[in-house]
């Protein structure tokens, strides 16, 4: 495996670190003291700073106005924006236009992918089902009558549901296919109620009722929503990664400056060799990052699909980084609880992470499901 990043992608990398760069990640309050969402909309001055900086437009082709790149450079920048908390659907709108261009309709491209490009439509994606725990695909059924389509069902938790303009909904139909309905906000037969995550922000239950889309608003082709739902799997363990990171430099800070006994407690035997474990639990979690990344980007073969190198990258995110947070909460102290030190804020995010990823134990499941039908040689 050569995981070296092309220019172009360590040049979306350091866009990325520019642009992030003067970002507070407690520009909100804290969700620790605010009952509801911590703001009612997006970072939209950050939204409009992404689009100046062409990063929305990352996977599009150039007739899109993109730079044509791939997942790998996704989650590089998705990766920096983790480490400063930030509060914008860059994920879901990337990768819900990258799956209209890659298997969307020619008027569904034209109506939003250079749009999306300039961040001017925002895309969401619908990837909890009913409950969070069922597959998405079966929370919301798709029948068609003459030429449009009717969804009944809900999805819950769709991030920045109120920010978009376009929610991207898996659903099933009679014989068993998936397809991807692209519903506007405020549609006909689409109801929107208020949930709120562990991290404050605000997100969406999505209610479909006799919704009917035209079939130009719908994706009708085999794989769509399995390639999306991997990347969204893998930009969400991008997240994870970039987070620990901060999370363990900032422990670092404060232990090399935290004195007991008259010495520095990162110099105490306790202390580094946790500091250690954590750092192990970052470097798995990148490379199991990349290997995902890399098979959704080039489409190489290998062993088993890219789902199996997907679940292996999401078991490493979600255990990785809820242990990430807890060791760092513990070597804080009472600091670490202080709702006037950002620690917090990365815990929730933490948290609101692992659960989308959902637990380490369903994800060996379903590895083992793919190596019970692709036996290794």
């Amino acid at each position: 495996m050569d995981f070296t990043f092309t220019e172009e992608q360590q040049a979306a990398a350091e866009a990325a670190k520019g642009v992030f760069a003067g970002v507070a990640p407690d520009a909100v309050p804290s969700p620790a003291m605010t009952p509801g969402a911590v703001a009612e909309t997006c970072d939209r001055a950050l939204w409009a700073r992404l689009a100046d900086a062409d990063l929305l437009s990352l996977l599009l082709d150039a007739r899109y106005g993109g730079a044509g790149l791939d997942a790998v450079a996704l989650c590089l920048v998705l990766r920096e924006s983790a480490k400063v908390l930030a509060r914008v659907p860059l994920l879901e709108s990337c990768a819900a236009a990258a799956a209209v261009q890659a298997y969307g309709g020619e008027e569904a491209k034209a109506d939003l992918l250079a749009r999306a490009g300039r961040g001017e439509t925002v895309l969401t994606v619908a990837p909890h089902g009913r409950t969070g725990h069922d597959p998405a695909e079966q929370a919301v059924t798709a029948r068609q009558d003459g030429g449009t389509w009717v969804l009944d069902g809900v999805q819950t938790a769709v991030p920045w549901a109120y920010d978009a303009d376009v929610t991207l909904v898996p659903a099933h139909t009679g014989t068993g296919r998936t397809v991807l309905a692209l519903v506007p906000r405020g549609h006909e037969g689409a109801v929107l109620a208020e949930q709120f995550s562990t991290s404050g922000e605000r997100l969406g239950e999505l209610r479909l009722e006799s919704a009917r889309l035209p079939g130009r608003d719908v994706i009708d082709t085999d794989g769509a929503w399995e390639w999306l739902r991997d990347l969204l799997a893998t930009g969400t363990c991008a997240l994870a990664l970039g987070l620990g990171e901060r999370v363990l430099r900032m422990t670092g800070e404060y232990t090399g400056k935290r004195e007991q006994f008259g010495f520095p407690i990162a110099t105490f035997q306790a202390v580094a060799v946790q500091a250690a474990d954590r750092y192990i639990d970052l470097r798995a979690m990148e490379a199991t990052l990349w290997q995902a990344a890399w098979r959704i980007a080039s489409g190489a073969p290998g062993p088993l699909p890219a789902a199996g190198d997907v679940a292996v990258a999401k078991i490493w995110a979600a255990e990785g980084v809820r242990r990430v947070v807890q060791t760092a909460q513990h070597l804080h102290g009472g600091f670490g609880a202080d709702v006037d030190y950002p620690l917090h804020r990365y815990h929730a995010w933490a948290k609101h992470l692992e659960l989308s990823l959902g637990p380490a134990a369903a994800h060996e499941e379903a590895l083992g499901d793919l190596l019970a039908a692709h036996p290794l040689a």
